[in-house]
């Protein structure tokens, strides 16, 4: 899995740190998601797919490996 977000897009409600600390931060100065993690382990995979589609902006999107 890959994980790309579009900051442009980001309206920094959270969501995603919330699901996922460990892929997802926030800037401080307004919140725009910070991607920790392009290929998180298998194991935050679902999590991560929770987070794209909770996500109230759509700047979250993944690709699958191959």
């Amino acid at each position: 899995m890959n994980i790309s977000v579009d900051q442009d897009k980001c309206c920094g409600a959270g969501t995603c740190v919330l699901l996922a600390p460990e892929v997802f931060d926030q800037r401080d100065e307004d919140g725009i998601v910070v991607l920790l993690d392009k290929q998180p382990p298998a194991e935050l995979h679902a999590t991560i797919r929770e987070a794209v589609g909770m996500c109230p902006a759509a700047a979250i999107s993944v690709s699958e490996n191959v």
